[in-house]
């Protein structure tokens, strides 16, 4: 693929705990998705592909959301990949206008959920079944199984293992919640708005030792969508005034390594992190030390840290002490997820990671008000799922 392609709109709902209103998936998914085109200035008629992605509705609710928005016999592609859902359509966008095939493609994620903690595949009663089973038998022969959900218990057995490996400590892991709930108050699609300390971070009920409630991500209702065109879209329409560039993008999914160790801190998706980021680097031409501003899956708030070692923002081991510096908030090299991320925007899974890349559009056009990064040029997104995928993106804005 040598075209190039560009987001050109974008929009969301607001994040909501689930069933705090009576609203179907498909008025969610119709919000999001007409926020976009409106963003993008173009209507529904000039979309030729849209990818859809959800993970609790049923099968063509794809198409169910789409109707929303017309009804004009494009070809609708159901995605499901887990925590790293949105992400994934949207790279589905990507290459249907990079290959040449679209100059306008719709990438819709959405997700109404049920209240209570996300079970990841492993209480479905039928645990061999799961598609995670391998990866909850490697934290079942280091740690053991406890009855606590079992998400929070593979990331809290992977924070146990970097406190244990590298003196990471609790403090710098309650950080992370701190510092995006922080992030959060000045979001007003967040679904969590309140601002937090340390020390109330950590007295909050524990979920998986060392986690504790306000370094989880919660579950949550909402949809999100982007508009994907073709730099001869974009031109001909004269909408580069609005167009950001998608400059490098990759998926991983497991390898060896990731079983090999018979580590959580690997099996939860470091490895995957990794080789996504260096393909998406060279694809770009763009590394670390480029980017400005970054969305990344706080899924639990050890998570965050892992993610930066997979990035390339430290080293192996050296992540606590980067958040506990402030080098990842407002004033820091970096800022890392402004929105307020997973743990306190809110996780709705097919939306999560078209939400992402609202946010770092907003970034780079300079409209992120009272939250956004000064001189933003080149923004990185990462979305992983358990299973596994792991996909990052990254924008830039010329």
């Amino acid at each position: 693929m040598t075209g190039k392609a560009y987001i050109i709109g974008v929009g969301m709902t607001k994040f909501e705990k689930p069933e705090t209103r009576d609203r179907q998936y498909w008025d969610m998914a119709g919000e999001a998705g007409g926020k976009a085109l409106a963003d993008a200035g173009v209507p529904y008629s000039v979309v030729e592909q849209v990818p859809v992605g959800y993970c609790h509705q049923a099968s063509t609710a794809g198409q169910r959301a789409v109707y929303e928005l017309g009804l004009t016999g494009v070809p609708v592609y159901n995605v499901n990949n887990n925590c790293a859902t949105g992400a994934t359509a949207l790279m589905m966008a990507r290459q249907f206008v990079a290959s040449g095939l679209n100059d306008c493609v719709l990438a819709l994620g959405f997700e109404k959920m049920k209240r209570g903690a996300l079970g990841g595949g492993a209480d479905s009663g039928d645990f061999a079944a799961s598609p995670v089973a391998r990866h909850y038998g490697v934290m079942a022969a280091a740690h053991g199984f406890e009855m606590t959900p079992p998400t929070a218990q593979i990331f809290g057995n992977a924070a146990r293992e970097h406190m244990d490996r590298y003196g990471t400590t609790e403090r710098q892991l309650a950080a992370v919640g701190a510092k995006n709930h922080r992030h959060s108050a000045d979001n007003p699609n967040a679904q969590f708005q309140d601002v937090y300390t340390v020390e109330e971070i950590l007295a909050a009920r524990t979920v998986h030792r060392p986690l504790t409630k306000l370094q989880c991500s919660p579950t949550s209702d909402g949809a999100a969508a982007a508009v994907v065109a073709s730099e001869r879209f974009v031109r001909d329409r004269g909408l580069a005034d609005r167009a950001v560039e998608i400059a490098g993008q990759a998926m991983t999914t497991d390898t060896a390594d990731s079983f090999a160790s018979g580590s959580c801190i690997d099996v939860v998706g470091r490895p995957m992190s990794r080789a996504a980021a260096r393909q998406a680097y060279e694809a770009s031409g763009l590394g670390i030390e480029d980017v400005d501003v970054i969305e990344l899956h706080d899924c639990f708030s050890v998570n965050e840290l892992l993610t930066y070692e997979a990035l390339g923002l430290c080293a192996e081991g050296e992540s606590g002490k980067l958040v506990e510096d402030g080098a990842t908030t407002h004033g820091g090299r970096w800022v890392v997820n402004p929105s307020g991320g997973l743990i306190s925007k809110g996780h709705p899974l097919g939306a999560t990671g078209l939400a992402q890349a609202a946010e770092l559009v907003w970034q780079l056009r300079g409209t992120a008000g009272p939250r956004q990064v000064p001189g933003a040029r080149v923004g990185l997104a990462h979305n992983i799922g358990l299973g596994g995928a792991a996909v990052v993106t990254l924008l830039r804005r010329g």
